[in-house]
């Protein structure tokens, strides 16, 4: 059985528009020319750059664009968001949600995230469903109930045929952004929790073709290590999606 292997980056709130082009660009010449595996290969970049790189992408690059974040409403009086529609209308056909940075820094909780994720199908985007846990509810033994709750209240609640569009990101908190990583063996313990979490609430055809990704200190050295476990499809990159050749030589793990 195949799944899709993805590749995801995540800017942040990086870059100035030109740095933005200048960047995707090395990216897209990169990817065309040296990835050469089904993997697919993900920028999710500010709002600001996104029309700019899906028209440098085209339609025969490898890569593909996603935003970080939408509002669940259709339009209206809500000053600074950016809805599902406006997204899609850039030629974004991703879209993270539910990263641990939205999560704590403006209190998204599961049911605004459960609303987002039925918005983004909506409009024909693939959400990037981000779920893990904090060092404290790690240490303490409750990561497994936290990812489960995360996982029933966000995104169990949609039918299967559009879960099928959904990626999975397990972030654990603890190691984003610090320099930590999960060592395969923990990242592949919770990636197969995931995996036998989705068999038991859709089946387990569907948790078989449920891409599931890792995000967390993710770089070159330590890529081809997790990405051999039998759960890791891929990974939500932070930090080193901002240096092109860093990017491509996660992706290019799978060409192997």
């Amino acid at each position: 059985m195949t799944r899709k292997k993805i590749v995801a980056g995540n800017w942040k709130m990086n870059l100035d528009y030109q740095q933005g082009i200048s960047l995707f660009s090395e990216i897209v010449n990169m990817a065309n020319d040296e990835v050469i595996g089904n993997q697919g290969v993900v920028v999710c970049a500010p709002f600001i750059h996104l029309h700019g790189i899906a028209q440098l992408a085209g339609s025969m690059s490898r890569v593909n664009v996603g935003g970080q974040n939408i509002y669940f409403q259709e339009s209206g009086a809500y000053t600074g968001e950016i809805s599902a529609s406006q997204l899609k209308s850039t030629g974004a056909t991703y879209v993270i949600l539910g990263h641990s940075e939205r999560r704590a820094y403006f209190h998204e909780d599961d049911d605004q995230l459960s609303k987002k994720a039925d918005a983004a199908l909506k409009h024909g985007l693939k959400p990037i469903f981000c779920i893990g846990e904090t060092q404290e509810e790690r240490e303490s033994d409750r990561f497994f109930d936290v990812i489960g709750t995360q996982l029933e209240k966000g995104i169990f609640h949609l039918a299967d045929s559009d879960f099928s569009d959904v990626v999975l990101a397990y972030e654990p908190v603890w190691a984003i952004g610090t320099g930590l990583t999960a060592t395969p063996e923990q990242a592949q313990e919770v990636h197969a929790f995931i995996r036998n979490e989705v068999a038991s609430h859709y089946n387990q055809d569907i948790a078989d073709h449920t891409t599931i990704l890792y995000g967390g200190s993710c770089n070159p050295k330590n890529a081809p290590e997790l990405f051999a476990q039998p759960d890791i499809d891929g990974g939500l990159i932070g930090g080193a999606s901002l240096k092109s050749r860093d990017f491509i030589d996660i992706a290019k793990v799978f060409n192997r």
